[in-house]
């Protein structure tokens, strides 16, 4: 391996050397970013068993939504094109499905509350 910068670290420049520093706490952060998109499936699979049928909860997105942030964030972050351009869409992807489930369930209440919470 080599320590040339990489494309993202090139394209911000200087203003976001901490970004690029490696460090215990990135390592750890994530981690944190693989178990929760890693823990959804477990989450599925304790609900649909519990149900016993196939059953996609609501915190499922959750999960999926963070997850996928924060695993996009360290994928800037250890600055490889193909891993970064493996999670660029997801968090939008299940930003959407939130903000369907979250209109559902406006629909379903027949209130359109912004405040009212969400599905967990």
């Amino acid at each position: 391996m080599h320590d040339s910068p990489g494309i993202v670290q090139q394209l911000l420049g200087e203003n976001f050397t901490w970004l690029f520093r490696d460090s215990v706490a990135w390592t750890f952060f994530g981690f944190f970013g693989t178990l929760l998109f890693g823990s959804r499936f477990v989450i599925q699979w304790l609900h649909s068993e519990k149900q016993q049928k196939i059953v996609v909860p609501p915190v499922f997105w959750h999960l999926s939504f963070w997850g996928s942030l924060i695993s996009l964030v360290y994928a800037v972050h250890i600055d490889k094109l193909p891993v970064i351009l493996g999670l660029i869409f997801l968090p939008f992807i299940y930003a959407c499905n939130l903000f369907l489930m979250r209109k559902d369930c406006q629909r379903v209440s027949g209130g359109s509350d912004a405040n009212q919470a969400p599905l967990t």
